[in-house]
């Protein structure tokens, strides 16, 4: 049976753990050369022993996406080692604890939108030449079901997945004629570490698992496998698309 991705090389940042994680193990067995990009070296550097270790081809590149230099290197070195790129999943991000709006730091404002909005903005700055170097691609950027709707208490991070969204949409208008295809993929609550760090306060995985209509929170693999069908040719004709992953959150 052919693999979707053989010969292919997909880059994702994020993937030393959740959803990156997941999404580079099923992409390396699709048969893609995987690129891990993170600020996590031994969670990485875990995600590329996995890989290699089913016969996979891997390398990990230290990366800090709020960075321009890092994100122009994890690209230069992805040329440098595999000659091309096919496929960008822009994953990397951080969250918060909740807190009400006028409690919000500058701080804080500057870290989320420094990872999740300039991160993306970043990495697609180079990504992008790469691609149409090679004839095209596809890019996919995690936003999250708060870059579709608001939430109480969590304004900092609604406003850099909103920004995903629209850095997304833009993108994929400009370069859709020269065979570049990029998507959002809206996940809701999934059980990562940078979730789940948060259930130890009383209340709170309850309060998550309760606004899903499905009545559970995903795994990571369940939004790993969309982030894999957008950036396949299944997706072929989906570009500027907002794919929510929400078991039914944003549907009422």
């Amino acid at each position: 049976m052919t693999k979707r991705f053989a010969n292919k090389v997909v880059l994702i940042t994020g993937a030393a753990t959740g959803i990156g994680h997941a999404a580079a193990l099923l992409f390396a067995a699709e048969g893609g050369k995987l690129v891990i990009a993170d600020v996590n070296e031994t969670g990485a550097k875990r995600t590329v022993d996995m890989i290699k270790r089913d016969g996979g081809e891997a390398l990990f590149v230290p990366t800090d996406v709020a960075k321009e230099a890092d994100c122009r290197r994890m690209v230069e070195r992805t040329i440098a080692t595999f000659g091309r790129l096919d496929v960008a999943f822009n994953n990397a991000g951080v969250s918060h604890p909740s807190k009400p709006f006028s409690e919000e730091t500058e701080e804080s404002f500057d870290r989320t939108i420094a990872v999740n909005l300039k991160g993306v903005f970043l990495s697609m700055k180079y990504e992008i030449p790469a691609l149409l170097a090679t004839g095209g691609g596809a890019i996919v950027n995690t936003s999250s079901v708060a870059g579709i709707a608001g939430e109480g208490g969590i304004a900092i991070y609604s406003a850099s997945k909103h920004g995903v969204v629209g850095l997304t949409r833009s993108a994929a208008i400009e370069y859709a004629a020269r065979g570049i295809r990029v998507n959002a993929l809206c996940p809701g609550g999934t059980r990562t570490e940078m979730l789940t760090q948060w259930f130890s306060e009383p209340g709170v995985e309850a309060y998550i698992t309760g606004k899903h209509p499905i009545g559970r929170m995903a795994e990571p693999i369940e939004p790993a496998r969309v982030a894999l069908f957008l950036a396949s040719d299944d997706a072929s004709f989906v570009t500027g698309a907002t794919f929510a992953v929400d078991g039914g959150l944003t549907a009422g």
